[in-house]
């Protein structure tokens, strides 16, 4: 078939293609007019985990790879939630955070995105409804726990709704050569992932932690400072990029949360995250935590804080596979209470393929 027969056909099917979008987007406009009407949430996570399972499965037998599928569905996703709704999602900026990657990878690029100073803020943010969700990170896998966003949670009725998991790569950016680098500024956790690589190619030179790695980049642009964050912030701040992929360790991967008023409905590959403070008695925690293990509860993180109300006692966070609905996980979270001085189901949402 000629060049011109083919270009011919692809013009065809992109007709068709548009057509099929519109009447799509149609029905999902009924949809969240029905969700309005019933005072449901917007956004479903547990539906959107339905949506790119069932695309998936059915594009087995064809030529695009999955994660092309899943993209393609996401910014169909997206411009169907702007259209439903003008939702607002705010991240921890400014723009070209990582934090903000990780929200458009979970909301695609139709949404309004609202950037905001801390990880307080976020939460405030949609406490006071002037944000439908936020997207938050805590923890990363070489640096661990992000423990502002853990004591967030203490103090908020807020619910975490989905997760989103994001390769991390650092790049050194900065406006000046390498040589004449006085100083280096990113996010205390970006700092951290390259410490070993940041010593031996910049001994000597100060480090100081900033709220942000944009606003490193931001603040490289007119002076000797640079910046460890990301190509997308090189982009966007018109920054050289001195060095790629400095992290110490290969495989580095942030998880970040999604926050909202509401948890998602169970899909039956869920997580559960929850906080608990035990009781001052001998053999607390461990009573504690073996009603998760007699209930057959599978449990993949324990994380520990301080608690705010007297010294040296604790919080305990927990994340565990199954959703707060199932009949096991009611019944390990009702014996756990019986332990605790304190106990809170954070969220119950889909678990991401691959993740513990």
């Amino acid at each position: 078939m000629s060049l011109e027969k083919l270009r011919k056909q692809i013009d065809h099917l992109d007709e068709k293609l548009i057509k099929l979008l519109n009447e799509r987007i149609e029905v999902a406009l009924e949809i969240g007019k029905t969700k309005k009407e019933q005072g449901g949430e917007i956004y479903v996570p547990a539906r959107e985990k339905a949506v790119f399972d069932r695309v998936t499965a059915l594009n087995k037998a064809g030529l695009l790879p999955a994660e092309a599928v899943r993209a393609i569905y996401r910014e169909i996703m997206s411009a169907a939630l702007a259209l439903e709704s003008d939702l607002k999602i705010a991240y921890l900026g400014p723009p070209a955070t990582f934090t903000h990657q990780a929200a458009r990878q979970k909301f695609g690029a139709s949404v309004d995105y609202h950037p905001v100073g801390t990880i307080s803020d976020v939460f405030g943010a949609v406490e006071n409804g002037t944000a439908d969700y936020g997207v938050v990170p805590i923890e990363n896998s070489t640096e661990g726990a992000v423990t502002h966003t853990f004591d967030q949670f203490t103090g908020t009725s807020l619910k975490i709704c989905a997760e989103v998991y994001l390769p991390v790569s650092l790049c050194l950016l900065a406006s000046v050569p390498k040589e004449k680098i006085t100083r280096v500024c990113s996010k205390q956790e970006a700092i951290g992932q390259c410490r070993r690589w940041l010593a031996e190619n910049l001994s000597g030179i100060e480090f100081d932690a900033v709220n942000s790695t944009a606003l490193a980049a931001e603040m490289a642009v007119k002076s000797d400072c640079a910046a460890v964050a990301s190509r997308l912030a090189a982009e966007l701040y018109g920054l050289d990029i001195i060095a790629e992929n400095i992290q110490d360790i290969s495989g580095n991967t942030t998880r970040f949360l999604i926050i909202g008023k509401a948890c998602s409905e169970p899909t039956g590959e869920d997580k559960t995250s929850i906080y608990f403070g035990i009781k001052d008695e001998v053999g607390a925690l461990h009573d504690a935590l073996d009603a998760l293990k007699r209930n057959g509860i599978n449990m993949s993180k324990i994380e520990s804080r301080p608690a705010k109300s007297k010294a040296w006692e604790y919080i305990f966070f927990v994340d565990f596979e199954g959703h707060a609905d199932d009949p096991h996980v009611q019944a390990a979270l009702k014996e756990l209470g019986e332990h605790c001085a304190v106990l809170n189901v954070l969220g119950s949402y889909p678990k991401v393929n691959g993740a513990v």
